[in-house]
């Protein structure tokens, strides 16, 4: 049996939740899930100068409306907390003693000043940027005094300076690097407060996390964290560097200042504007979770269920994936036309009424059949169903005349099928349409002439659901008198 996974997903609140940390996210749940195990949201907020006001809320509201939910975090609490990094600042600085006093780490005195001169000698010799160990050095008792006098310093990772390491990635294997090409890495900065490098660390231990499943932009830092962890004599948890994002052309990385061009297009990598945009959490999660990861070589449509039963991070896949919005279109209309009537009409509904329209609510479970099949976001749902909440609609004059004819014919046309309609008994799909069918073919007409006339007149648009489905919805008057109203616009057309 499996052994219960305590995941965690860490992103830091400095900015806008994109799909590559909803998509570690989410990998984290489903692995959690699958094995009975434990999901735990954690925020690395000890980057003061990046944090970003309303970032964290934005993150927990992303991860809920993507279906993501987790057993401790910043908002519930849990037995491991405090849940957010800038609250646990004496725990790190105590781990990083116990790394000087166990000849792991020490003390750094250097002044910016004589950093930025390092740097610029090392530049003009074409070295390989990196610490010189100036402070290696200091006797760590005279260290002490000096931190105890209040003298400005960080704390560095002691790297050794001879042999290699070997860390092992779930899907690339084993790394191998020599220490001498790894830096004396700063892991408590001068205000106290730990990075990332120790932190994380330390917390993943403490929260007894057993997968580290985070992006591949840590692999440069990854054999410094092996360091650490071997350092304390901590067990080391599984390590999962996912693979990037490449944009949708497959050349070059995404990154966020793409998403500015592609909400132009009606798209966008970040989780608060794809809900806005009209896509279902559903396909969302469908979406990102093929992008690295595969079941097999033909199934693509998952439920949230479905990923959890089969979910297996021997299918991850490291190699960059192109962000394809054509596949999410179309997972998101799959998903639409597999919610129930009832659930599509809840969702569509805010849509309608941010277009401006009042909805009554047994109209809208009519008009769910009818949009279901057609639509591929929520949002067109106002374009294509708006009609059926107008008093009256205006159709544009030239879409109430049919192709290949003149204003006069359409007009007479329209005149005509007014008069059929007014006398049958109902409107609805089978007797009126029937009917309209029998005067086209009588007349030697073309169907789409006749019906895209009524269209028009009776939705206001050349593209609509079914048109006697609509009618039956809009009601025998009301359409009879848009259809009255269309005539009168040809009719002053042709004059």
């Amino acid at each position: 049996m499996t052994k219960p996974a305590r995941t965690r997903f860490a992103p830091s609140p400095t900015g806008h939740l994109h799909i590559g940390g909803a998509r570690t996210a989410l990998f984290d749940y489903l692995l959690a899930r699958q094995t009975g195990g434990q999901f735990i949201l954690r925020l690395e907020d000890t980057d003061r100068k990046r944090f970003v006001p309303g970032a964290e809320e934005e993150i927990i509201q992303g991860l809920r409306w993507l279906g993501v939910q987790w057993e401790e975090g910043p908002d519930i609490g849990g037995p491991y907390g405090p849940y957010r990094q800038s609250e646990r600042k004496d725990i790190y600085l105590d781990y990083a003693r116990k790394l000087i006093a166990s000849d792991n780490a020490y003390y750094c005195f250097c002044t910016p000043e004589r950093l930025e001169a390092m740097r610029q000698e090392q530049m003009k010799q074409k070295f390989q940027l990196h610490y010189d160990g100036h402070c290696r050095l200091i006797d760590p008792d005279e260290a002490q005094k000096r931190v105890e006098r209040g003298e400005t310093h960080v704390i560095r990772f002691k790297m050794p300076t001879e042999g290699s390491i070997t860390v092992i990635d779930r899907l690339r294997g084993a790394i191998t690097v020599e220490n001498k090409n790894l830096d004396d890495t700063i892991i408590v900065k001068s205000d106290g407060l730990a990075l990332y490098h120790l932190a994380a660390l330390v917390d993943d231990h403490l929260m007894k996390i057993t997968h580290v499943i985070r992006g591949s932009e840590w692999l440069s830092t990854f054999p410094l964290h092996g360091h650490i962890v071997r350092a304390f004599g901590w067990e080391e948890p599984e390590w999962v560097h996912l693979s990037v994002f490449l944009k949708p052309s497959g050349k070059g990385k995404m990154s966020k200042r793409e998403s500015s061009e592609l909400i132009k297009d009606g798209y966008s990598i970040f989780v608060k504007d794809l809900s806005e945009l009209g896509y279902l959490p559903e396909a969302t999660a469908n979406w990102i979770a093929l992008m690295g990861w595969s079941y097999d070589d033909k199934t693509e449509i998952f439920s949230m269920q479905d990923l959890i039963e089969k979910f297996n991070l021997d299918h991850l896949n490291p190699s960059p994936a192109a962000i394809n919005f054509s596949k999410y279109d179309y997972f998101n209309g799959v998903h639409i036309r597999n919610l129930p009537p009832e659930e599509l009409a809840r969702r569509v509904k805010g849509f309608l009424e941010a277009a401006g329209y009042q909805v009554d609510n047994h109209i809208l479970i009519r008009v769910i059949p009818l949009i279901q099949p057609r639509i591929a976001g929520l949002d067109e749902a106002p374009f294509m169903a708006g009609f059926f909440f107008r008093e009256d609609v205006v159709p544009d004059p030239a879409d109430l005349v049919a192709k290949k004819l003149t204003a006069k014919e359409s007009a007479i046309i329209a005149r005509r099928s007014l008069e059929i309609l007014e006398n049958i008994p109902t409107i609805g799909p089978g007797v009126a349409e029937q009917a309209m069918r029998n005067f086209v073919d009588q007349n030697g007409l073309n169907a789409g002439q006749v019906f895209g006339i009524l269209r028009a007149a009776v939705t206001g648009q050349t593209i609509s659901p079914p048109l006697f489905e609509s009618m039956e919805i809009i009601g025998r008057q009301k359409s009879l008198e848009r259809i009255r109203r269309g005539i009168q616009i040809l009719e002053e057309l042709s004059a």
